[in-house]
């Protein structure tokens, strides 16, 4: 692992080829950076039978069919959704603060992060199932915000009629 900068593009099928190996097949489409859809790449996938995301190099088309841009913007959505993922890797698990300085214990911070980050999806996925089927089955929380809501009003208002008997009486 090596946090110098460099041209990545280069990865795309050593990444495609290690997919191969880990199922059996080639991808059907590969959702990638712009940095990634060079001419070689292109040609790589086309020869391999994959779909590269993003538009054509070169001038756009002219005309474009509805099936190729309701494509296209099914692979922006996922493109979007990976994306997004990592932000959120960097904004709420501290992906961009890795400072480990030994490219084991990098990795490792990194691997445990996702790990997190699939946890917390798993969690929140359980209890939301636990409170649709607990919920439904008692109605009893539902009542107590009811019962809290309508005895705070009345505290309130309560409230209210004193400071005003006060004031009124304050002034006479």
């Amino acid at each position: 692992m090596s946090w110098d900068s460099f041209n990545e593009s280069g990865d795309l099928k050593a990444q495609v080829e290690a997919y191969y190996r880990f199922t059996g097949y080639y991808p059907e489409s590969v959702h990638a950076d712009r940095i990634y859809r060079n001419r070689e790449n292109r040609a790589w996938c086309k020869e391999k039978g994959i779909r590269i995301s993003g538009p054509p190099l070169g001038r756009p088309p002219a005309n474009v069919s509805k099936a190729k841009k309701k494509q296209a913007l099914e692979d922006e959505r996922i493109r979007n959704a990976i994306e997004g993922k990592f932000g959120q890797g960097k904004r709420r698990f501290g992906l961009n603060r890795v400072m480990a300085k030994l490219d084991n214990t990098s990795a490792t911070v990194i691997a445990i992060t996702f790990l997190v980050i699939n946890l917390t999806t798993w969690w929140r996925r359980v209890f939301c199932v636990f409170l649709y089927l607990f919920g439904k089955r008692t109605p009893v929380f539902g009542w107590k915000i009811i019962y809290h809501y309508i005895w705070w009003n009345r505290y309130r208002k309560n409230l209210y009629l004193t400071q005003l008997s006060d004031i009124v009486s304050s002034c006479s």
